[in-house]
């Protein structure tokens, strides 16, 4: 993963992250009945934070993006989205040991949120999340640093 990297962006990349995450999640939402773009869109941009957010970049092709907000208490991964052409090449479990080192640095939980039935689930449960609750629609994950090692 030589050619990886997260890269700053900015207010002017909203709009084609909010796409991105459009894209990733349409197969998911659509499966749940839930499927509307325009929501989905806007509710990414109206959250939107260029601090909190990272395109992730394999060589000088966009790969996807990360929106980590940080809390006293914890990191919160609001979103972590890879394009479906660099799925399964063990980014998203790279960029997830990134956190897990500077969680374990700050000692502080990892906490995040997947639709349920979402492939996500099994993605973070493979990466050492623990499942804390859930509702009808989401289930809470968190990764402890004081009981994990970041490497999965």
């Amino acid at each position: 993963m030589s050619d990886l990297k997260l890269e700053a962006v900015r207010n002017a990349d909203a709009r084609r992250l909010a796409d991105l995450r459009v894209e990733a999640m349409r197969p998911s939402l659509e499966a749940a009945g839930r499927f509307d773009p325009a929501r989905a869109r806007r509710r990414f941009l109206d959250a939107f934070t260029a601090k909190d957010t990272r395109m992730i970049r394999c060589g000088r092709d966009l790969a996807g993006f990360i929106v980590v907000r940080r809390w006293p208490d914890h990191l919160y991964l609001d979103h972590l989205y890879i394009i479906l052409s660099f799925q399964r090449r063990g980014i998203g479990g790279h960029v997830i040991n990134a956190l897990k080192h500077e969680a374990q640095a700050r000692m502080v939980p990892i906490r995040l949120t997947a639709l349920r039935g979402s492939p996500a689930n099994d993605f973070y449960t493979s990466c050492g999340f623990q499942l804390l609750s859930y509702d009808s629609q989401d289930n809470l994950y968190q990764w402890n640093p004081m009981v994990s090692s970041p490497a999965r």
